[in-house]
C-alpha cells in the first residue's frame, strides 16, 4: 500500500530510501544492477574459453594473384609454418595452364592449446594468360559453391549439430608492384569479388618499391578504389561501434599493405629473424619500417579473424542464401 512509498516512511531517515529508489532505478536501467556480492557471472567466458579449445574454430583463407607475387611465402610466412602447397614444376607442355584450377590444402593448426582448422585456397593461373577475359569465373563459383554447400546443410530437417564451415572468409588478393595505377583486370576482380566475399588488397613484393614510391602507389590505389566504388575489407558499412569505427578507419588509411614474405630465418643483432637476405642487408619481415606485414597478420589473426567470419555469415552468406531462396520459391 502506500505505507510502502519512501517519502511516507518516517522511521527510516532518509538516506536509506534514496539508496532503495536509486537501487531500483539502476536495476530497470540499462546500465545494469549493482550486485552485493561476487556471483559469478564472469565465469561465463572461461565456460566459453573451455570449449572453444576444445571443438576449435575453422578458418578458410584464399589467395589470388599472378604467378611469382609470393602468395606461398606469403601464407607460409602468417602462419609460420608450411601450410601452402608450393607449386610443382610444370612440363613444357603444362607451362601455360588453360583454365583457373583452385587448390585447396587443410592444415590443423594447434597453438597453446587452441585448435585452428586453417584452409588455404590458391589460385594458379590468374592472370597469367594474354586473355584474361572472365578469369575470375572458377573464383566466384568456387566461393559460391561453399555458400550452397553450406545452405544445403542448413536447411536439412535433421541437422548437424555444427555444421562444417568451407565457406571463404577472407580473400587477399596480390597487386604487382608496378608503381603504377590497378590494372583494369585488378579492377574488375574486386569490384565483382567484394559483393561476395572480404577482399584484402595487399602489394606484393614491396622491396621492389622505393619508400616514397609505396606510398604514392598506396595513395593511387586509395583513389582507384574510390573512384570505382569498389568497397574492400574492412567495409565502412559495417562499423557499428565508435571504437571499432575508429580502428577500422586507421586501418583503411593503411590498405593496401606493403607486404614482403619469408619462410627463411636469419641472424640479426643476435635474434632469429624472418626475412629476406640481400647484397646490402637483411629485410625483416616482421620489422614495421622495413614492410608492412605485421599489419596485415594483425588484421588477418589477431584483431578481425572472428569478425571476418561474422560478416561472411551475417552479409555474404546471408545475402546468397536470400536470393537462392528467392529463386526456389518462383513458380
Amino acid at each position: 500500500g502506500s505505507s510502502l512509498e519512501p517519502e511516507e516512511c518516517s522511521m527510516e531517515p532518509p538516506a536509506v530510501p534514496e539508496e532503495e529508489e536509486t537501487s531500483l532505478t539502476v536495476a530497470s536501467g540499462p546500465a545494469g544492477c549493482q550486485l552485493f556480492g561476487y556471483v559469478g557471472i564472469e565465469a561465463v567466458l572461461d565456460q566459453m574459453k573451455i570449449k572453444t579449445m576444445k571443438t576449435g574454430f575453422e578458418f578458410n583463407i584464399m589467395v589470388v594473384g599472378q604467378s611469382g607475387l609470393g602468395k606461398s611465402t606469403m601464407v607460409n610466412t602468417l602462419f609460420k609454418s608450411k601450410v601452402s602447397r608450393k607449386a610443382s614444376q610444370p612440363g613444357q607442355e603444362e607451362r601455360i595452364p588453360k583454365t583457373v584450377q583452385l587448390q585447396s590444402v587443410t592444415h590443423v593448426i594447434v597453438e597453446k592449446g587452441v585448435k585452428m582448422k586453417l584452409t588455404v585456397t590458391d589460385t594458379p593461373g590468374f592472370g597469367d594468360q594474354i586473355n584474361n577475359e572472365n578469369c575470375w569465373d572458377p573464383i566466384i563459383k568456387y566461393i559460391n559453391e561453399q555458400y550452397e554447400r553450406y545452405l544445403r546443410e542448413e536447411i536439412l530437417i535433421t541437422r548437424k549439430r555444427k555444421i562444417p564451415d568451407t565457406r571463404v572468409h577472407g580473400c587477399v588478393y596480390f597487386v604487382p608492384p608496378t608503381g603504377h595505377w590497378l590494372r583494369p583486370l585488378d579492377l574488375e576482380f574486386m569490384r565483382r569479388l567484394s559483393k561476395i566475399v572480404n577482399v584484402v588488397p595487399v602489394i606484393a613484393k614491396a622491396d621492389t618499391l622505393t619508400l616514397e614510391e609505396r606510398a604514392e602507389f598506396k595513395q593511387r590505389i586509395q583513389e582507384d578504389l574510390k573512384t570505382h566504388a569498389i568497397s574492400v575489407y574492412p567495409q565502412e558499412d559495417f562499423d557499428q561501434d565508435p571504437d571499432d569505427r575508429a580502428l577500422n578507419d586507421r586501418i583503411r588509411e593503411k590498405i593496401p599493405f606493403a607486404v614482403v614474405g619469408a619462410d627463411q630465418e636469419h641472424q640479426v643483432n643476435g635474434k632469429r629473424v624472418l626475412g629476406r637476405k640481400t647484397k646490402w642487408g637483411i629485410i625483416e619481415v616482421e620489422n614495421p619500417a622495413h614492410c608492412e606485414f605485421p599489419l596485415l597478420r594483425d588484421l588477418l589473426i589477431r584483431s578481425h579473424l572472428q569478425d571476418l567470419k561474422d560478416i561472411t555469415h551475417n552479409v555474404h552468406y546471408e545475402s546468397y542464401r536470400v536470393r537462392r531462396l528467392h529463386e526456389s520459391n518462383r513458380p
